[in-house]
């Protein structure tokens, strides 16, 4: 039942997930290989991966990934673009077992398919997104006080665990730094979808680009990106990639969904038993990912 709009977003956000997959272990090799040059690790603050061109390497795959992703956001609801980087954990563990000998168990194929489910499931049931015709309509809709709400608790989550837990537990707890990571990136994705509804409308014939709320949004997406790098760094150097990129999916997909649902709505007109479908089927994909999750050597 999906739209033209739609069926591009599927197809984009499909394309991104063999990249920012790619992307992981990349970047986690740098990290290995920063560690053995007897710098300060990223787990402590170091920043000596930057010196290493496998890292860059790494960082361009996951600027591909995410620019496909982020054009994905501009045709289809985050609900149904977001669950799709299921096709993320399924490839960074195939990576993570071939190049890095991370041990795959048994329930970690079963936390795959689990989370190739949910993903069906999604796609099946997916919403229709709410039509925007400008940026001016973007801003409205980030002003209501419900979405004002949600990013001030967002803010100040993130903050607490920044300053207060980030230093103490993070480095045991692995849901420390990813939720950093998820939390910002519900935001980011908000902007980045509106962003990409104005390149959308530019590109045919309706020009948002020159307007100051555009680059306003540029600024945010810049900002929340930065961040959930730097922490998604500290993962990846403390952790297993396939834990890393699971739990981070986990917690992402909830946060993008309900800040999704807050701002753009994709849930306004949708009937009942729908909308339970698609809450059942976000549940079999926290269930796969935790079993997959779980499977770490």
């Amino acid at each position: 039942h999906l739209d033209a709009d739609a069926q591009q977003g599927v197809v984009l956000a499909l394309g991104s997930t063999l990249f920012i997959g790619a992307s992981f272990i990349v970047k986690k090799k740098a990290l290995l290989r920063a560690n053995l040059s007897g710098y300060t690790p990223a787990a402590d603050g170091g920043y000596a991966y930057l010196r290493q061109p496998i890292w860059w390497a790494g960082l361009v795959c996951m600027i591909l990934g995410e620019s496909a992703n982020f054009a994905a956001y501009a045709y289809a609801p985050a609900i149904l673009v977001t669950p799709l980087g299921a096709s993320t954990i399924v490839t960074s563990a195939i990576f993570a077992r071939c190049f890095l000998g991370e041990t795959l168990h048994g329930c970690g194929v079963v936390g795959i398919g689990l989370c190739v489910l949910g993903t069906a499931l999604l796609v099946l049931h997916a919403p229709d997104g709410v039509p925007v015709s400008s940026v001016e309509e973007i801003w409205e809709l980030a002003s209501q006080p419900a979405f004002v709400a949600y990013a001030t608790c967002v803010i100040a989550t993130v903050l607490v665990l920044v300053v207060r837990y980030a230093p103490t537990i993070g480095p045991r707890e692995v849901w420390v730094y990813v939720l950093i990571c998820s939390l910002v990136g519900s935001l980011s994705v908000s902007a980045v979808r509106g962003l990409g509804i104005a390149l959308k409308l530019s590109w045919r014939g309706s020009p948002q680009m020159h307007k100051p709320l555009t680059y306003a949004l540029l600024g945010l997406v810049a900002i929340s990106l930065a961040t959930q790098l730097n922490y998604l760094n500290k993962a990846l150097d403390t952790f297993g990639t396939t834990m890393v990129s699971s739990v981070y999916y986990a917690f992402f997909t909830v946060c993008t969904v309900t800040a999704s649902m807050i701002m753009y709505k994709d849930w306004a007109n949708e009937r009942a038993n729908l909308i339970l479908t698609q809450v059942f089927a976000l549940c079999v994909l926290l269930l796969g990912v935790h079993t997959l999750s779980s499977t770490r050597s």
